[in-house]
């Protein structure tokens, strides 16, 4: 940008560049503290309304964290986990009673909070996947995970009623290897998964369950699995803490 554009900008607009220039160097590292209000406006000579704007700027593009009667720091991301999308789903695990989400935090302390089951009239979208009617029942089974404490992900999981209807799958336990032992208990194990990945901004609740500051975006994995023979047997949604994951695909080339 030349500087007769940068002198057009609006004052808060150039505070903002400056501070990002100055994170971008180093200056300022992951969990430092920035400059007040009180120094901006010492500084470039602007009101307290041009320097909170410079800070909203910072926030909105999720560079910086405000904490109450602390200050505005630059965010930590700290990469929580790495998940491995295709390794993570081996039957291994499960079939032998392990936690997907075990494996994930390996090392760490995971935990789950089972929000609740329930059974409920499918979405017309999760429906259309599972080939049932509009509004059929399906059983709803809602989690909140968390790595060292903090909540990290949301899942839910959608299912056939009819096919659950009696098994573990409606229970809060559902036993050692979860869902996906208990699928094949039935007969129709996963043999087959397709993961579609997009990200957004969280919604006021996803916020609040999750703990994220303002700025922080999320990731959404929409999970199907399917059995041997084509059947969709789960339909789960994630939504996860985008400050927290990398997500990594491993796979051979397609021949």
């Amino acid at each position: 940008m030349s500087k007769d554009a940068a002198g057009r900008q609006p004052k808060y607009l150039r505070i903002a560049a400056a501070l990002k220039d100055a994170i971008a160097s180093g200056e300022y590292g992951p969990g430092d503290r920035l400059p007040g209000e009180s120094d901006l406006m010492n500084t470039y000579g602007v009101a307290r309304m041009t320097a909170r704007q410079a800070f909203g700027v910072l926030q909105a593009e999720g560079l910086t964290e405000a904490r109450k009667g602390a200050g505005v720091f630059v965010r930590e991301f700290r990469v929580g986990i790495r998940r491995r999308g295709i390794q993570r789903l081996a039957v291994e695990v499960w079939s032998a009673g392990g936690s997907i989400w075990a494996a994930d935090g390996k090392g760490r302390d995971p935990g789950v909070e089972l929000i609740g089951v329930s059974e409920e009239a499918a979405p017309q979208a999760v429906a259309g996947v599972l080939g049932l009617a509009d509004g059929a029942p399906v059983c709803v089974r809602r989690r909140r995970f968390l790595l060292d404490g903090k909540p990290v992900m949301l899942a839910t999981s959608y299912l056939d009623a009819a096919l659950v209807a009696g098994t573990p799958v409606t229970e809060p336990d559902t036993g050692p290897g979860g869902i996906y032992a208990r699928l094949a208990e039935l007969g129709v194990g996963p043999a087959r998964f397709r993961e579609e990945v997009r990200s957004r901004m969280p919604g006021a609740d996803e916020a609040a369950q999750l703990g994220l500051a303002a700025g922080t975006p999320v990731v959404l994995v929409c999970r199907t699995a399917f059995a041997a023979d084509g059947r969709v047997v789960e339909v789960n949604e994630m939504v996860l803490d985008a400050s927290a994951y990398v997500l990594e695909y491993a796979f051979d080339a397609p021949t």
